[in-house]
């Protein structure tokens, strides 16, 4: 297959956050997919603890200035970015003053986790989604890391459905180990639709609305699904395949990017 428009969004990614798998990982996929001969673009939030001035970024006004609604409240959208140079890859930065500034992933210093982990997906899902539309940059494959990118194959299969951007993407969803331990709140299906979604675009979640509940919406908006984890939940593999979505099994973090790459073209 020709050369591909690659869009990789994750939680983590290094050296922008401490070292984990998942950080490590999504530092090293997308210069090694695009060594392939792809055309990249990378997301990741813009976590309190990142030090800008250490890493070099910038906001980038064109592409901020966006309020999105989130259960009838406004939050600004503002779009940062940073370079990997080693990598000739651009990183860009979705961050917010309520969601993201001054704040952790999952749990703040003392361990707890934030009672707005549900709102925060919401918003960096359409973030990330807004912002590669004003990019005018049509991606073939979205691949997705981590709980807080669990909306992205809803939306581009419902809201975004018609945009020129996403009208031929595939998305896949690389599954992690569980993130959070905190339900989401009850009324999350409700806040999720946007003007041009119906309640009946999200059908049902689980109950209650734990880490597999979400982790299960994702798969089923997904065209391919990667087990990127030694251990990983066997329902949720299970899952895709009884939807017929196809599964890349096996630990994927020790996989070649030629093998995620052919997992992109089977799609």
């Amino acid at each position: 297959m020709s050369e591909k428009k690659i869009l990789i969004i994750a939680d983590q990614i290094s050296p922008f956050v401490g070292q984990s798998p998942m950080a490590d990982y999504c530092r090293q996929l997308p210069q090694s997919i695009q060594e392939l001969g792809n055309d990249i673009r990378t997301f990741m939030p813009k976590w309190g603890h990142i030090n800008e001035r250490r890493n070099q970024l910038h906001e980038v006004i064109r592409l901020s200035g966006m309020n999105l609604i989130i259960d009838d409240t406004d939050h600004p959208l503002i779009i940062k970015v940073a370079s990997l140079q080693s990598a000739r890859i651009q990183v860009y930065f979705i961050d917010n003053e309520d969601f993201f500034q001054n704040r952790l992933l999952v749990t703040d210093k003392d361990g707890v986790e934030y009672e707005d982990n549900d709102e925060r997906t919401i918003f960096f899902a359409r973030g990330v989604l807004e912002t590669v539309k004003k990019l005018r940059w049509n991606p073939d494959i979205i691949h997705c890391h981590g709980w807080l990118s669990a909306l992205i194959p809803l939306y581009v299969k419902t809201a975004y459905k018609e945009e020129p951007a996403f009208r031929e993407s595939k998305i896949v969803y690389s599954l992690y180990e569980q993130a959070f331990k905190q339900n989401f709140h009850d009324k999350y299906p409700d806040i999720i639709p946007t003007k041009d979604m119906t309640p009946g675009d999200i059908g049902t979640f689980d109950s209650p609305i734990d880490y597999n509940a979400v982790m299960k919406k994702a798969i089923e908006f997904s065209d391919g699904v990667i087990c990127n984890a030694p251990v990983i939940d066997a329902s949720l593999p299970a899952f895709a395949k009884q939807k017929g979505i196809p599964v890349l099994e096996g630990d994927a973090m020790t996989m070649s990017a030629d093998a995620i790459n052919d997992f992109y073209n089977t799609l």
